[in-house]
């Protein structure tokens, strides 16, 4: 075996699931930030954890805001995943420049990516300080499907955005 660096062994051991991190802002605009590394924590109680570089918009959002809403986007994003996390919500309103249409889940005021395959809703119980990132843990509220839709993945790292199949 050779030595690695630790995002070289994260290409190693793809895919990754891709999520959609929607947050609110404080002008009340759906902001999206993507991560490829996210977890169930526990089942009862319902939990989840993701972790998001410390520069993040998105995660300040979730910290003010502390509620967000973990999305699973489907085939048709594939695009605007890429283009989400390669771009800033500070100066970008993503949904608009990147031509995402939102929708809503019910009584919720954090709007959703049409296309999604899941919707994990959830208030944030806290936050860890885990080097370059936070750690989030998250209560979650509600959780949503569509079972027709198809999961985006990240492979070898984020060199490619596709579903993963089954052979």
């Amino acid at each position: 075996m050779n030595s690695l660096a630790l995002l070289d062994v994260a290409k190693l051991t793809s895919p990754n699931p891709v999520s959609l991190v929607c947050s609110r802002t404080p002008a009340g605009v759906t902001n999206l930030g993507t991560v490829s590394w996210w977890t169930y924590l526990s089942l009862e109680p319902a939990a989840i954890g993701f972790a998001m570089a410390k520069t993040s918009y998105t995660g300040e959002m979730v910290r003010a805001g502390k509620r967000v809403v973990l999305t699973i986007p489907g085939e048709t994003l594939a695009k605007q995943v890429m283009q989400c996390g390669s771009s800033t919500g500070r100066t970008t309103d993503k949904a608009r420049d990147f031509n995402i249409e939102l929708t809503d889940i019910p009584d919720c005021d954090i709007r959703i990516p049409v296309g999604s395959v899941a919707a994990i809703e959830c208030s944030l119980r806290e936050y860890v300080d885990v080097g370059d990132h936070y750690f989030y843990i998250c209560d979650v509220r509600k959780a949503y499907g569509d079972e027709s839709k198809r999961a985006l993945f990240a492979w070898k790292g984020y060199a490619k955005i596709a579903p993963a199949s089954c052979a």
